[in-house]
């Protein structure tokens, strides 16, 4: 598969049940789709920040920071994740990154995309590219660590309930979780259904709860001004720097507000983040802060252990858990399916080799299901719960990949002023180097939980960045050998009318380049003698735009002498269904009837290099992925019974 354009792939958190084509989340203009599409966003996108507040208020004085509780640091503490949620969520992310769209497609892989049309060419390009390779590599990390972390704390809430309890937390947990990786083979439409209610009632109940606590203690409102969290810096320095780590996890998901877009649209999203769930995670954390506030200093002490479940009272605390698990239970749906849509995105844009994909789904072409992914994650998964225990523990190790996806869009952010909005660079430079000092702050204050399991997500990150940029540049170094002894097809075609015997039926022959003979076609002729009365060389090219149009999916050139050049374009957000592609191509010479064409498919063997492209380490891994890689008849959905396999040699 060849693609015209390097643009990397990031983290989109998107349940892959409610996935939608170009211009369906824009442009409803009665407020009925709008409130729709608003309730829709809220079911699938607001898990991962909705169920922060099970641990984020905890971890900052109960974490590294070890953060004296009295009145001055829980104002403090809460200022913080106001201007925090204010500043990065709403601000950075809602209100500013939602106007770069990519056709509609929001996120950080539509918007390098988008950056590599204007600045691709320029000295500046590869830099993009690489950025979002590496946010791209920090997501696989978060997408291990959300499901443990949010599951976990969830049912550490059964020890609220009865102390005893707590040898059942690990085994609970871990059952869970298994059983919702064995739930995503099956799609997640039926159960997707049940997201939005389940979320809303969570929301609007952990408001209730919060807003209980502050009618008894209003006097936590005074976290609304910054002076508080100012003079929690200026009195405790390191402390309060400290803090940020625990602090940061209070936005967690904020990138998928920005990558789901394009699946809701910009307005909705705004109207669900702004009207319901922004509110309802605010009157959760202050109400958490009135409580711990109004306590005296021996019981506050021990309420700080799990404030989120100590907001309701005995009697409604077991029904709090089974809440909580269940919103848990759909972050982390979203965040797997998440898992595959990028996947399957990094496999279209050149940067993953093919892997088996299913679709669990006829009539949603979004939800898919990719085995590899799914039991590599529930095996990461299971793994972090039985070394890191808790909740707690795995906060340490959680909010790195998070900051530095941020801080990447940050300065991809400075990208998009200066080389598409055209900004003039004393505009851009005092706000961009603004969020860099909040979200550099963050990221700063989360290096410091490395030794504790924040290296966790950076060595996931490292060997997937590594195999990514591997794969790419194998992938080029192929294509590059592969193109130099390439015959031209003109050539080709006008001396092999002759030399062969033309046999009835259609020949498709798979090439990742739009020029040259593909090897495939030289072996078949070579070794067989015969011709197809049509040979069709079909190239499958990925735009660096989301979705390619049907009316533009199409090209071809009549070479003669029954010869054709065929292209289909597809975007990246759009599956590679070649056999639907064909029946939607004309003035190929006529129809293409499955029973009667042939797909030739060529499958390269590395052979070692006298001058390697590159290190031989990388050479190994590269050929590793080559070996492992499904074929192209999965990935491009050929029919099974009508392909030809030939193999060739490689050097690169």
């Amino acid at each position: 598969m060849s693609t015209d354009s390097t643009a990397p792939v990031e983290a989109a958190a998107v349940d892959g049940a409610r996935r939608e084509g170009p211009g369906q989340a824009h442009g409803h203009g009665h407020s009925a789709s709008k409130s729709a599409l608003a309730v829709g966003a809220i079911g699938v996108v607001f898990g991962d920040i909705g169920t922060s507040p099970l641990y984020a208020f905890r971890e900052t004085f109960t974490g590294a920071a070890n953060i004296a509780i009295d009145r001055m640091h829980v104002l403090g503490v809460v200022s913080l994740i106001f201007w925090s949620m204010l500043i990065v969520v709403a601000i950075q992310y809602v209100t500013i990154l939602m106007r770069a769209d990519n056709k509609g497609q929001g996120g950080s892989l539509a918007l390098v995309a988008l950056l590599s049309r204007h600045i691709g060419k320029s000295r500046w390009g590869w830099l993009v590219v690489l950025l979002g390779v590496f946010a791209t590599s920090l997501f696989y990390g978060d997408s291990m660590i959300t499901p443990a972390i949010s599951v976990l704390s969830a049912v550490e809430g059964l020890t609220v309930v009865d102390h005893r309890l707590d040898p059942l937390v690990i085994p609970i947990a871990l059952v869970l979780l298994v059983c919702l990786f064995l739930l995503q083979s099956r799609g997640t439409a039926k159960v997707g259904a049940l997201f939005a209610p389940v979320m809303i009632v969570y929301f609007v109940t952990i408001a209730g709860l919060g807003l209980n606590q502050i009618w008894q203690n209003p006097d936590i409102l005074w976290a609304l001004n910054p002076y508080y969290a100012f003079m929690f810096f200026v009195t405790d320095g390191v402390v309060a720097f400290l803090a940020l780590g625990a602090v940061v996890l209070a936005v967690t998901g904020s990138e998928a507000l920005y990558s789901d877009m394009g699946h809701f649209g910009r307005g909705p999203m705004r109207l669900s983040w702004f009207g319901f769930v922004m509110p309802c995670l605010l009157l959760n954390y202050f109400g958490q802060g009135a409580m711990i506030a109004g306590l005296p200093p021996e019981q506050a002490a021990i309420a700080a252990a799990n404030p989120f479940f100590l907001l309701a009272s005995e009697e409604y605390r077991l029904p709090l858990v089974i809440l909580a698990t269940m919103a848990t239970f759909i972050a982390s749906q979203a965040v797997i399916s998440g898992a595959f849509s990028i996947t399957h995105q990094a496999m279209q844009l050149g940067f993953m080799p093919r892997m088996s994909i299913r679709h669990t789904s006829e009539t949603e072409a979004g939800q898919i299901y990719i085995p590899v992914i799914n039991w590599a994650l529930m095996v990461a998964v299971i793994i972090l719960v039985l070394t890191f225990q808790n909740s707690s523990n795995l906060a340490s190790a959680y909010g790195i990949a998070v900051t530095g996806a941020v801080t990447i869009d940050t300065l991809l952010m400075g990208v998009l002023f200066v080389g598409v909005w055209k900004w003039k660079w004393w505009y851009a430079l005092p706000v961009v180097t603004f969020f860099l000092i909040v979200d550099g702050a963050y990221f700063a204050a989360n290096l410091v939980k490395v030794p504790q399991g924040g290296w966790f997500p950076l060595v996931v990150g490292l060997v997937a960045f590594t195999l990514l940029t591997t794969w790419a540049r194998g992938r080029k170094l192929m294509r590059e050998r592969m193109s130099e002894t390439a015959l031209p097809i003109e050539i080709f075609a006008k001396s092999a009318k002759n030399s062969a015997t033309r046999v009835p039926g259609t020949a498709i022959f798979m090439a990742s380049q739009t020029a040259g003979v593909p090897s495939a076609l030289l072996h078949n002729i070579k070794h067989n003698k015969v011709l197809h009365e049509r040979v069709v060389i079909l190239t499958v090219l990925i735009d660096d735009t989301p979705y390619v149009d049907a009316s533009e999916r199409c090209e071809m050139v009549d070479l003669g002498d029954g010869f054709y050049r065929a292209v289909l374009h597809y975007g990246f957000m759009q599956e590679t269904d070649v056999p639907q592609g064909l029946k939607e191509m004309e003035r190929c010479g006529g129809e293409f009837d499955m029973m009667h064409t042939s797909f030739f498919l060529s499958r390269q063997t590395l052979l070692p290099s006298d001058k390697p492209g590159m290190p031989i380490w990388r050479e190994k891994i590269f050929a590793w992925m080559l070996r492992n890689a499904a074929t192209a008849m999965d990935f491009f959905r050929l029919p099974t019974n009508r392909v030809v396999e030939l193999g060739s040699q490689v050097e690169i």
